[in-house]
């Protein structure tokens, strides 16, 4: 696989949401501290249609969903809850592309977010109540909607914007589905385990329809990285602390990826404000230790790390949104130009 690195070295960006309602505020905030990789924020205290979901929903070529008291529904025709979430949708780049002009920023890159093929699917039921996943016809038809869905927002945002972008599908769920942890309608059984064969040809027909580098991210224990891989994806998106437990297998994952010259997004920075300040050489220790216990030189993490939140920074208050991606961009510079202390 050739590796595309659409960033210069010491970028750091976030991983998606952002606390409050007011999309102008995150953005600027977004574009002022992330100024190599700003990313499209997401809102979700707004409600309905502003989750990962029914945001990725809203992104869909002829198909719908809806709102029901056991979360989305695949919907005969689009009705108010995905106009909404398709509005708002809209208003994001909006206001992206204003706090972008206020800012008088051109960014190499940007870079917005959509659940991934098999956390949509595991998420949006069909009339019956199953998960979209278990119908194989629905699953094909969901999965080409995401894609063409995106490879429209991409086009968009590329003409509007002028400049390169990016799309990191968020596949949280994706663990679960491999290993068959997801429930029925019951809540008494769960949903057959699917092959990573089949996973990855999925995953591979979505991420192919997207420019490159082609990012996947896993918040989720044990993300399956291989797999990833095998899909096409150039670039991983993972909670360092997460790494720490995780098996050897994955672990090595991660280090054929940054051998054959993939970017790898590192949770480093906490999602919401821990009770002591952090210091930046301890924020960037789980990295050092990484890259040491691969063998690699720490120069890589300047060439080929992008530091992160943890996860997504929705559930975080005051100061901390704006003062997370500030540490994340210190550590990016920082992994680019070493202090002597390291």
């Amino acid at each position: 696989m050739t590796e595309s690195i659409a960033w210069p070295p010491g970028t750091a960006t976030g991983i998606g949401s952002m606390p409050g309602t007011d999309p102008l505020e995150a953005a600027r905030i977004v574009v002022g501290e992330l100024p190599e990789l700003p990313h499209l924020p997401e809102l979700p205290g707004r409600g309905v249609g502003t989750d990962l979901i029914g945001r990725t929903a809203g992104l869909l070529v002829d198909l719908a969903v809806e709102v029901v008291p056991s979360g989305y529904r695949v919907a005969a025709h689009p009705g108010r809850d995905h106009r909404r979430a398709a509005d708002l949708l809209r208003t994001d780049i909006d206001t992206f592309e204003e706090a972008l002009e206020r800012a008088g920023a051109r960014p190499p890159a940007i870079k917005v977010q959509a659940a991934g093929p098999w956390t949509l699917a595991a998420s949006v039921e069909l009339h019956s109540g199953h998960a979209v996943l278990t119908d194989p016809g629905a699953l094909r038809d969901f999965a080409a909607s995401l894609g063409e869905g995106l490879r429209r927002q991409v086009e968009e945002l590329t003409r509007r914007l002028q400049t390169r972008v990016i799309v990191q599908l968020d596949e949280p769920s994706l663990p679960t589905v491999i290993a068959g942890g997801i429930p029925t309608p019951s809540g008494y059984g769960t949903v057959p385990a699917v092959p990573d064969s089949d996973a990855a040809e999925l995953l591979q027909g979505v991420l192919e329809t997207l420019p490159v580098p082609r990012l996947v991210h896993c918040c989720a224990p044990r993300p399956p990285l291989a797999l990833l891989r095998r899909a096409g994806a150039d670039a991983l998106a993972v909670d360092a602390a997460l790494l720490a437990g995780a098996p050897r297998a994955t672990v090595d994952a991660l280090g054929e990826a940054w051998d054959s010259g993939a970017s790898v997004l590192l949770g480093l920075v906490p999602a919401v404000a821990p009770g002591v300040p952090p210091r930046l050489h301890e924020l960037a220790r789980p990295a050092l230790d990484l890259v040491d216990r691969l063998g690699f030189p720490r120069a890589l993490l300047g060439k080929q790390c992008v530091p992160t939140p943890s996860c997504g920074l929705a559930g975080a208050e005051a100061e901390w949104p704006r003062r997370a991606l500030a540490l994340a961009r210190e550590l990016g510079h920082a992994f680019a130009d070493p202090p002597e202390s390291w």
